[in-house]
């Protein structure tokens, strides 16, 4: 599903990314982890049209992405959340995914304005639609409810709903349990897999080592912009170069 070739990036003469390569297949949770500074937030950003590789190729179900603009991306099926929670806190739940629908909703502006069927029947479905995302992660409960009124695990679990309203096959998480608490792990852990269970494939950044474990089918890390381990969690685990990376040399030894 997710191909990168020899990636590199440079920002000036800084080289952030050295020949990074990795495939991941479809319906797979894929994790990319590394130390503070490794490269991890750029290769999202590539992934989905934020940066332009500098040199090297990315696919996306066979197409390349190198050129392609983010909105371009979006509508190819890829969707993404971000460290720090970015929904709209003024807005309710239902209105924040609905958000997420905004090119796919049939009217047109005039439609819009004059309160045409046309109008009130996509209003409609995509309602219909935010209820059933927001049931998915268990908050339909509270659709009517201001998103700025929900725990922060709330509001990853929004963040969630609102990317998958973008009718994804990939979505991309970046550092999804920051800041939660043992408790918001677990209960995020188990919405993710119900992710996947509905066909989703889901890839994924982040630092919790424990919860990149439990839930990864494989993982590649990330080491001062190179790929030096790929494989199972078992593989990467014991894995000699993994060890030092995260120890140091003298404390792996």
């Amino acid at each position: 599903m997710l191909e990168l070739q020899a990636i590199s990036k440079r920002f000036g003469g800084l080289h952030v990314l050295q020949d990074v390569s990795f495939t991941m297949p479809a319906g797979s949770i894929y994790g990319l982890i590394g130390p503070n500074g490794a490269g991890k937030t750029t290769i999202v950003n590539l992934i989905t049209g934020l940066l332009r590789p500098s040199s090297g190729h990315l696919r996306f179900n066979g197409k390349d992405l190198s050129m392609v603009e983010p909105h371009k991306i979006t509508q190819l099926g890829i969707a993404r959340t971000f460290q720090n929670i970015r929904i709209f806190k003024e807005m309710t739940l239902l209105e924040n995914v609905v958000v997420g629908m905004h090119d796919d909703l049939n009217y047109n502006v005039a439609s819009l304005l004059l309160n045409l069927r046309s109008f009130r029947e996509a209003e409609l479905q995509a309602k219909t639609r935010a209820h059933e995302l927001l049931s998915w992660v268990r908050l339909d409960h509270k659709a009517h409810m201001l998103a700025d009124n929900l725990s922060y695990g709330e509001q990853r679990k929004l963040e969630f709903a609102r990317a998958l309203a973008t009718q994804p096959q990939l979505l991309l998480l970046d550092e999804p349990v920051a800041g939660m608490n043992p408790s918001e792990k677990t209960e995020l852990m188990t919405e993710i897999n119900n992710i996947r269970n509905r066909g989703f494939s889901i890839f994924m950044i982040e630092h919790d080592m424990r919860f990149v474990m439990e839930l990864c089918d494989r993982i590649a890390v990330l080491n001062f912009g190179k790929i030096i381990a790929e494989g199972t969690p078992d593989q990467v685990r014991s894995n000699p170069d993994v060890i030092e990376a995260y120890l140091g040399k003298e404390e792996a030894a």
